[in-house]
């Protein structure tokens, strides 16, 4: 606790560093939002200002004398040099992160739930800013056709899995998921063995490929890395966002599956790039897992800022249904898989996927 000579000043420094950390994640949301159309990276960034907004009491606003602060209105030749976006966004960052240890530093005491807010926003941007960089740099394509795609292909297995999975690609599907769980079969009907999935990953990621698709592993954060796949897709019992998004790096996609709305909106708060809303119907691919019918679908459509893909049971029959509680994407498996002809189910269900 400072002493109570210093206490308006500590107030008005406060007050300063709220407003400098609240601008500078504005000005990083708006492009966001207005340059990458990235409306993951919008909800993050404005979560982190709400969180200060709330702390940002009268008190310190009622501190606040403009007038008598001789710094107010400096400026720096550096600013003048920022013609860029990624350099506007690096210098926010920074500026942001400056504030928020000025706020550390001299809440304790004063504000300690302002001093452990402004650590935790601090430590969430260092990684947040990795990828506003990155998607400012450019590093988009595989985001930008993520939000292109409106038919995912999950895998299943089956002796003749790359014939349907090129099949597929070649209908026009351009994201696929290779998923091979414990206790499955291999193509010699003996149980599945980690080398048979990485034959089998490697083979589907040159298919993938060669057609321009996205390729995708779902739980196996290893294989995605030994056939370098375009990501990986996470139950709710896999390994944490955090820890993939830290093995993978921040240009690979990672999606998670979610069966409610509170886990939809922790996917997003942990930086996902997509979720899989569902089940909707009961389905034999995920035994035991109660549907969540088209309820959950409409509140994914009215709240979700990252692509959702409505998965479990769908068919070209049910899909008109899906589509009215206003799901644009959908994750097939039997559809294609068990199709007679993959590749007429492929170009039957993008066709009906059409914006």
């Amino acid at each position: 606790m400072p002493a109570p000579e210093h206490l308006p000043a500590v107030l008005r420094l406060l007050d300063a560093n709220l407003d400098r950390a609240r601008e500078g994640l504005r000005v990083v949301e708006d492009w966001c939002r207005f340059g990458l159309d990235r409306p993951d990276l919008v909800a993050r960034l404005k979560d982190l200002r709400q969180r200060l907004g709330v702390l940002h009491g009268d008190a310190y606003k009622q501190a606040r004398h403009t007038a008598t602060d001789r710094g107010a209105g400096l400026s720096h030749p550096a600013q003048a040099e920022r013609q860029r976006p990624e350099q506007v966004v690096a210098a926010n960052c920074g500026r942001v992160q400056e504030a928020l240890r000025v706020l550390e530093e001299f809440s304790r005491g004063v504000d300690d739930a302002l001093a452990v807010e402004a650590a935790a926003i601090r430590y969430a941007l260092y990684d947040l800013e990795v990828e506003l960089l990155r998607a400012s740099r450019g590093g988009e394509e595989r985001r930008r056709q993520l939000r292109q795609c409106r038919l995912y292909l999950i895998t299943s297995p089956a002796p003749n899995l790359e014939v349907v999975v090129e099949a597929a690609l070649g209908a026009g599907v351009r994201l696929v998921q290779y998923r091979a769980k414990e206790g499955g079969l291999g193509p010699d009907g003996q149980p599945i063995t980690d080398g048979v999935r990485l034959q089998q990953a490697q083979a589907l990621r040159q298919l993938c490929s060669g057609h321009g698709a996205l390729f995708v592993v779902n739980d196996r954060i290893d294989i995605a890395q030994a056939v370098d796949a375009d990501g990986v897709h996470l139950g709710q019992g896999d390994l944490p966002p955090a820890l993939a998004r830290r093995l993978l790096g921040p240009e690979k996609l990672i999606g998670r599956s979610t069966h409610a709305l509170p886990q939809l909106r922790q996917a997003v708060a942990d930086g996902c790039d997509y979720v899989g809303v569902g089940p909707v119907n009961a389905t034999p691919t995920k035994p035991g897992r109660d549907p969540v019918g088209l309820d959950y679908v409409r509140q994914a459509a009215a709240e979700s800022p990252i692509p959702f893909f409505a998965i479990g049971g769908i068919d070209l029959a049910s899909l008109a249904a899906v589509q009215a509680a206003g799901a644009e994407r959908v994750a097939v498996v039997r559809a294609i898989t068990e199709a007679v002809d993959p590749a007429a189910a492929s170009r039957a269900l993008l066709k009906r996927l059409q914006p």
